[in-house]
Formats: structure tokens, C-alpha cells, sequence
């Protein structure tokens, strides 16, 4: 669907009083040379797509990329246009999962179009708060493109901080008195971590591209904007090494761990062994019932016995008191 469809002018909107879906007759109203038009489009069919790319003249291979999805993060030239494809995150803290979506953006003379998969991602309000800096919007398509990608960038940042979260979580988890089983979680959030470092990193270099203004149809006036987004995307990235290998170290320790408690267990068991073992020892002998026992005719011979078993299990329990084993 096509969710707004607007001509700016001079680093503002201009009302032309004509519905979203006309795209033809909004197009028409880009004559001024500084004009461009912000197509924004979510979740659109083949026939809604293929209408725009008549219109705007849209490469057939960029197309199919946007209507496809699940594309790599890239920028790539198609004649006279620009297509650049992002992924957006979101975080599902109940599940501990990092949902991802899909932005593609066509720039090209007098245009940008956006095409947003997923229900994360809305770009209202990037529109809107672009809207709000008449300077920055001036410098045409490029400023959208920059809106675009600082939205994104910034919920990189929100997730990262979630996830952050989460492993001081696992961390405090790991090395806290009680038993837990931490290993499955450990794994579903390096599996999410990684699902993050493929939408960040492959736009780390197209980022630094844009703030020297070494990429056709991005103003180089641009350049800081994008300078500031390259930032956030750097530490964003350092944020996901740290990360990974907190989840690493938090493993290993746990892993570590479980194996000291199951050397305590093992003590246990064994100290509680030797406790049952030492009166069924001498419960055995006793029980034998020989006709030549000494203790057999003896008068105090049975209390002995009970005596010697607790003597015994004593014997057995101070030992391994003082070995830790109890």
C-alpha cells in the first residue's frame, strides 16, 4: 500500500490539495528544479510496485529485489538511480529475539521512494521529523536518505541496549549462588547477536561512503549528517563484539561450573556412601551368626555392635565434614 506520497520544495512540503495514490499527478508537480517527490510504500504488491517503477523508471533487477525482500544490506547503481537496501531490528524481549524487517530505497532525479517489509521500521516518523528541519531537508532525496538511515541506525542502538540488558542478565545468572541452566539462553541470544551483525556491518561501508560523498546521487553537502549515523553504526558494532564475547566468557564460566558441581555431587554421593557403608559393614559380620563368636555369648556384645556401626558412621561423617564434602 501506498502509505504517503509528497512533493517537497525547498526543504518543505507542499500541499497540492491531490490524493496519496496519485501518483501521476503529484510527479507532475516536481517543475522547479530544487522539487523531489517521497514516494513511501509498505508491504506493496507486484502491481502496486510495477506502477511506481513505470512511473519513475525503475531498474527491473532493483525491483525485483525490493518486491522479493530478504536482500543483504547494500547500496547499488542502476543507470541513473540509486538503490540502497537496509535492515531494520526490533526486539521481542519476551523471547529474547531480534525480529528484522526490510527498507529499500530507490533515489534517483527528483525522487526517493521507500519500500518498507515488515511491522517494524515505520518511517512516519522519520517523515515527520525531517519535515521539522527545513535546512537539512533542502538538500533534496539526500536528506531522506539520511532520515532513513538515522532512524534505523537509532533502533540498532535500542536493540543493542536491549540485548545488553539481557546478557548482564545472564551474566549475574552464571555466577550467582543458586543452580541454573543458562546454556540455552546463552545460545539464542548469540544466535539474535548474529542475526544483528548482518544487518550492521555490511552497512558500515556504504555509511563511511556517504560521509565523504564519494557515492553519485548523495549531495556531498550531506557528508556530516551521515558522519554522525557512521558513529552510531560503529559503536553499535563494537557493542555487538562486546557482546558476543561477554556471551562467550559467561559459557565457558558456566560450563566450568557446572562441572565443579557435579564434582560436588560426586563428594556428596560418596561421603553419603561411606555413612551407610561403614554400619553395613559390621552389620554384615554380626549377622553372620557363627556358633563361635566371641560377642555371641557376651552380654553387652549386640550394644557393642549398634555401637560400633555409629562410632563408625561418625568416623565417616567428620572426615568428610572436614574434606567439604558435606
Amino acid at each position: 500500500m501506498i502509505v504517503d506520497n509528497a512533493l517537497y520544495r525547498k526543504g518543505e512540503r507542499v500541499d497540492l490539495g491531490l490524493e496519496t495514490d496519485d501518483l501521476a499527478g503529484v510527479r507532475a508537480k516536481a517543475t522547479d528544479p530544487d522539487d523531489f517527490v517521497w514516494v513511501g510504500l509498505h508491504d506493496p504488491d507486484s502491481d502496486e510496485l510495477d506502477a511506481v517503477a513505470d512511473l519513475y523508471g525503475l531498474h527491473e533487477l532493483a525491483v525485483e529485489d525490493a518486491i522479493m525482500a530478504h536482500q543483504r544490506p547494500k547500496v547499488e547503481r542502476y543507470d541513473d538511480s540509486l538503490f540502497i537496501v537496509l535492515k531494520t531490528l526490533w526486539y521481542v524481549d519476551e523471547e529474547d529475539a531480534v525480529e528484522t524487517g526490510e527498507i529499500s530505497i530507490f533515489v534517483g532525479h527528483k525522487f526517493v521512494i521507500t519500500v518498507r517489509h515488515g511491522s517494524g521500521g515505520a518511517l512516519s516518523e522519520a517523515r515527520h521529523r525531517l519535515e521539522g528541519m527545513t535546512n537539512v531537508l533542502a538538500h533534496g532525496p539526500s536528506a531522506v536518505v539520511y532520515a532513513v538511515c538515522d532512524q534505523v541506525v537509532d533502533r540498532y542502538e535500542e536493540v543493542a541496549g536491549s540485548l545488553q540488558e539481557d546478557v548482564d542478565e545472564v551474566e549475574q545468572s552464571v555466577f550467582s549462588t543458586q543452580r541454573t541452566n543458562d546454556s540455552a539462553r546463552i545460545y539464542v541470544l548469540k544466535r539474535e547477536l548474529a542475526e544483528m551483525r548482518r544487518a550492521v556491518l555490511p552497512l558500515r561501508e556504504p555509511m563511511n561512503r556517504f560521509t565523504v560523498g564519494s557515492v553519485r546521487g548523495i549531495h556531498s553537502d550531506a557528508g556530516p549528517y551521515f558522519r554522525d549515523v557512521a558513529d552510531h553504526l560503529a559503536r553499535v558494532a563494537d557493542t555487538i563484539d562486546t557482546l558476543d564475547s561477554l556471551l562467550s566468557t559467561a559459557f565457558e564460566a558456566h560450563t566450568a561450573q557446572i562441572s565443579i558441581q557435579q564434582n560436588d555431587d560426586m563428594r556428596r554421593i560418596s561421603a553419603a556412601v561411606g555413612l551407610i557403608a561403614a554400619p553395613t559393614l559390621v552389620g554384615s559380620i554380626y549377622g553372620m551368626n557363627f556358633k563361635h563368636m566371641p560377642e555371641l555369648s557376651w552380654l553387652y556384645g549386640y550394644p557393642m555392635a549398634l555401637g560400633l556401626m555409629l562410632v563408625s558412621s561418625l568416623i565417616v561423617y567428620v572426615i568428610s565434614k572436614r574434606a567439604g564434602w558435606l
